[in-house]
């Protein structure tokens, strides 16, 4: 593992309407000049552990090989939109929009797998939706999944012309780990005619016969399912997504997380608050997993592998969490229709680390080395104000770049995938470099409030916050909602007489203040040394004995009673006796 100094400094790629450049991370923000600038990109991706970068310029596909800025392969496929790099760097897939020509009026390969060194295609297949047309490699490559309509092809070291295995199943999707060897296969399958989806685990190649089928999820209410693994390939998580609430109490839909593990463990995963799943991410140690859900405020919530909760975070206006390359940070942010207001957790002690404010972002990504971060406004969601900033986590803002007119416009920015134990012994520290402040106009905080109400504090809030759980309770929160209530009445008695001054002790006020409520209220309050056990057992004995008023009613009226209702009958003296001797007391 290379030590802190040799760590390199990640660089960020930034897409937009003047093309595609690099800048340098902290400390310095200098433009990649070995890189240049090219003046259109329609696609941009990294791979290979960052070693290597892939474009389209709408003329040529490029593969450069980001140490020396050096071109690996040039491909003539000037319409291409969809750019995959396998894992080690040994193959580049590249994907078009499907169309047909006069000339050509048949069909026509628009997806392709190029071996980098030499350029030669290596394996061409048509894929009409741009959803699923990407291959999916194990990490080692040995093994490569491809969809073809309803059936996953499988192949074998290297070798794509013939087919090494097939996973047939009505209208599958599947999703392949990248880690274990043989890997695992999550495969959806949807629902129709009635019948329910399911997701069903495989070990490859076993897909058929007795015993082939790992673990099995079946739900309803799924117009789209993804389906993410963990770093280890040992469980996944499924959120199930229904575009339309049929209960009408959701404009997003309705939502279900599910959990399946290699093992053959298979859950629901409950959530303590109604609403959507807005984001899921698994921790790269691939042990616990966070989740962010519920109607605003949302909640956010770390579950370990047995689905059970380990941390609650309490309640923001977030909707994403994304934990850092290394698994220290745990980020929480509201992004797109949210203010931009991001936390940022230490996994660890579960303490807040700091908090800031990316208006309007719609992008949010993690520095290789865990304690960097950029957002962007990025068009088509947004297109005013477009631009990226660079942070520290401690939330200082570190470079921003903001375009100079309406019409340049940033598409998405990317930072170079560096391996992240290059950084993982590197502890928390301050930023490095210049702490600036942003160039962009900030909105007010403050709310519009009439003249009447200015200079007083609010009186109600929309959503009252949930805090993290282990935050220290307020006084109010250490009260019962009874002694709240009562606390809130004495304080708005007081308040109705101004202009006199009191000097009495802390103590007094409130003996007063106690005895004055205790003296207003039409129905006196328990005097002090009343057995609040006793009252809730003559509460529970009223109860009972006025329902066997209403059993001797229907037996009056000819209804015949059960067995256990006549029991209860029975019971009436002994209870009346019982209620007598505590209301002596």
């Amino acid at each position: 593992m290379a030590s802190i100094s040799s760590a390199p400094c990640p660089q960020l790629a930034v897409r937009g309407s003047e093309g595609v450049y690099m800048i340098s991370g902290p400390p310095s923000f200098a433009l990649n000049e070995s890189f240049g600038r090219d003046s259109k990109c329609s696609v941009m991706t990294h791979g290979a552990g960052g070693r290597l970068f892939a474009y389209c310029n709408t003329v040529s596909v490029f593969v450069i090989q980001l140490a020396k800025c050096e071109t690996l392969l040039q491909l003539d496929k000037p319409k291409t939109i969809g750019l995959v790099i396998s894992p080690s760097g040994k193959y580049l897939a590249t994907w078009e929009v499907y169309s047909t020509t006069p000339s050509s009026p048949g069909p026509t390969p628009n997806a392709h797998i190029w071996e980098i060194a030499s350029g030669r295609c290596v394996k061409s297949f048509i894929m009409r939706q741009n959803e699923a047309w990407q291959p999916q490699w194990t990490d080692d490559e040995r093994i490569c999944a491809i969809q073809a309509n309803s059936e996953i092809h499988f192949f074998e070291n290297g070798n794509y012309e013939s087919i090494a295995s097939r996973l047939h199943l009505p209208k599958v999707m599947c999703r392949m780990s990248g880690a274990g060897s043989p890997p695992h296969i999550a495969a959806h399958i949807p629902g129709n005619k009635g019948a329910p989806h399911a997701v069903r685990l495989f070990k490859y190649p076993n897909f058929d016969g007795p015993g082939s089928m790992i673990a099995n999820k079946s739900f309803y209410k799924a117009d789209s399912v993804n389906m993410i693994w963990n770093k280890k390939g040992s469980a996944a998580l499924i959120v199930a997504t229904q575009d339309v609430d049929t209960t009408g109490s959701s404009y997003y839909g309705e939502t279900a997380l599910h959990f399946l593990a290699v093992n053959g463990d298979s859950s629901n995963v409950t959530v303590g608050k109604k609403g959507p799943v807005y984001s899921v991410d698994w921790s790269p140690n691939s042990t616990e997993f966070c989740v962010v859900y519920g109607f605003m405020p949302a909640k956010a919530t770390l579950f370990n592998l047995k689905c059970e909760s380990i941390f609650d975070f309490g309640t923001g206006p977030r909707n994403c969490v994304y934990f850092n390359p290394q698994g220290t940070i745990i980020a929480l942010g509201g992004f797109a229709n949210l203010r931009g207001h991001i936390q940022f957790w230490d996994r660890k002690s579960f303490k807040l680390i700091s908090e800031s404010q990316a208006a309007d972002a719609t992008f949010f990504q993690w520095s290789p080395d865990g304690q960097h971060y950029a957002t962007a406004i990025c068009a088509p969601r947004l297109r005013v104000g477009n631009g990226f900033k660079i942070w520290h986590v401690s939330g200082s803002l570190l470079h921003e770049y903001i375009v100079p007119q309406d019409n340049v416009h940033i598409y998405n920015v990317s930072w170079q995938t560096l391996p992240a134990d290059l950084f993982k012994n590197k502890p928390i520290s301050k930023p490095q470099g210049k702490v600036i402040q942003s160039a962009e106009p900030q909105a007010s905080k403050e709310v519009y409030r009439p003249p009447g109400a200015r200079g007083k504090p609010a009186s109600f809030k929309l959503n009252e916050e949930e805090p993290a759980q282990n935050a220290p309770q307020t006084e109010e929160q250490k009260l019962s909602k009874s002694a709240l209530k009562n606390k809130k009445k004495r304080e708005a008695k007081n308040k109705g007489k101004p202009g006199i001054t009191d000097n009495r002790s802390a103590e007094q006020r409130s003996a007063l203040a106690t005895a004055s409520f205790i003296l207003s209220e039409p129905t006196p309050a328990p005097a002090v040394g009343v057995d609040v056990e006793a009252e809730k057992k003559i509460k529970a004995l009223r109860k009972k004995l006025k329902a066997i008023e209403k059993l001797k009613e229907q037996q009056a009226s000819g209804k015949e009673l059960e067995k256990n209702q006549l029991d209860k009958l029975s019971a009436e003296t002994e209870l009346r006796r019982d209620l007598a001797k505590l209301e002596i007391q």
